[in-house]
């Protein structure tokens, strides 16, 4: 491959190049009070002991919950659920019950007190063990203490198999299913 030519890229739009991890429906518990919060930045963190990140800002309603919890469920929706994702990434949990609104089910998780979201095919549970700020979020890193995916949905070789689709912002209200269509969230 040759030398291509390059060109400026703003930096406030960096993290287009390498957000195309999957949107995730983070779920929170604290107090009484269950919330969802739609996420494009959630990354593995550590093979040995198995730790995930989610970056939330601070004025975001489940920050708080996170925070005072010290745990979060990584929920996987599959492409079909992107009215629910974009329901919950659109509305303050603050104002309106996520769960509800979004026609989602809140179920037991089996190692953590916040829900799992039982529409999603795969749910990661993490039990916070550092939440560094920097710049205008924090990153909650946490153990992952349990595990759970829908019995034919991933093959254990970093691949997911028919019908099981990933959904990837692409900014706006455009995602991208793993299955290479371009979806628009209404």
């Amino acid at each position: 491959m040759s030398c291509m030519a390059k060109r400026a890229i703003d930096v406030a739009r960096i993290t287009g190049l390498v957000n195309h991890g999957p949107t995730v429906l983070a779920s929170c518990h604290h107090e009484g009070t269950n919330n969802i919060i739609t996420l494009a930045w959630c990354m593995p963190v550590s093979i040995e002991p198995p730790m995930m990140a989610i970056s939330v800002a601070p004025a975001r309603f489940s920050h708080d919950l996170i925070a005072g919890s010290g745990e979060f469920v990584i929920n996987v929706p599959g492409s079909e659920l992107l009215p629910a994702v974009w329901f919950c990434g659109t509305r303050s949990g603050r104002d309106v019950d996520k769960f509800g609104g979004a026609g989602l089910t809140a179920g037991a998780a089996a190692s953590v007190g916040a829900p799992i979201v039982n529409e999603c095919f795969a749910h990661i549970e993490c039990e916070v063990v550092d939440a560094p700020s920097e710049g205008d979020h924090t990153v909650f890193m946490g153990k992952v203490v349990s595990g759970s995916v829908e019995t034919d949905a991933f093959d254990g070789h970093l691949r997911l198999v028919e019908p099981f689709h990933t959904l990837h912002h692409l900014g706006g209200s455009r995602f991208l299913s793993s299955s290479g269509e371009v979806l628009q969230a209404k």
